[in-house]
């Protein structure tokens, strides 16, 4: 009896053991970093991705990551990629972030009840700040102005991972795909094309693809160019 006991003692530290090296370590937020950080987060249920992030540095680098549970709970499609803003575009966010008192105060539009289009938060973070602000919608145009940017990104990452899988699913849908992004783009609903100029220009180049496709590929890969 005293050899199971002893059995049974060590099965369960040894569970212990394995729940503890399973589960993932908190990461340690730095409330004050050395160089300028802005964080724009968006949680909306009714729309695919539900939670957006994406965080910028001073000097442009940036990560995004996107999440949305599956249909089953179990298939979560979860996202995240490295990459770099733009100059223009950096310096137009850290400027709306300076007029908007780098989001220290409340920015929520109050005067009556507005649609929702899910909740955002806007993160200020350098050596010596840390600030931010939570709101739905905002009047506060520099507010608005970064929102729209960083929603643009997101935007244009989400198109450029629905062509990575058409190109290799489904060629024949990619023309549809397209024709949506150019209405997007007309609508300003995009930014930072340049983030998924490679694949554009993949697709532009590739014969294997109908010839609409690829002239609407070059087109919005022209207009990243430009930007």
């Amino acid at each position: 009896m005293k050899h199971a006991a002893i059995i049974f003692i060590s099965l369960l530290c040894s569970t212990t053991l394995v729940s503890i090296a399973q589960t993932p370590p908190a990461q340690k937020v730095d409330q004050n970093p050395a160089s300028t950080t802005i964080t724009f987060d968006r949680m909306w249920e009714d729309i695919t991705p539900q939670s957006i992030t994406i965080t910028m540095s001073a000097d442009g680098a940036a990560k995004y990551h996107s999440h949305s549970p599956g249909k089953t709970g179990d298939d979560i499609d979860e996202f995240e990629t490295d990459f770099t803003i733009s100059p223009r575009c950096r310096d137009k966010i850290l400027r709306y972030a300076k007029e908007a008192n780098y989001f220290n105060g409340d920015f929520t539009f109050k005067k009556h009840v507005v649609a929702s289009t899910g909740k955002k938060t806007l993160m200020y973070a350098d050596s010596a700040r840390h600030f931010n602000t939570t709101y739905d919608y905002s009047e506060n145009k520099a507010i608005q102005e970064i929102t729209n940017i960083f929603q643009g990104i997101s935007n244009t990452i989400e198109h450029g991972r629905k062509l990575q899988f058409l190109r290799r699913f489904d060629k024949l849908g990619l023309e549809e795909e397209l024709k949506a992004m150019e209405d997007a783009a007309a609508s300003h609903s995009l930014a930072e094309l340049q983030v998924i100029a490679p694949m554009l220009e993949s697709i532009a180049q590739d014969h294997s693809i109908l010839n609409i496709a690829r002239e609407r590929a070059q087109k919005l890969l022209a207009k990243a160019n430009s930007e």
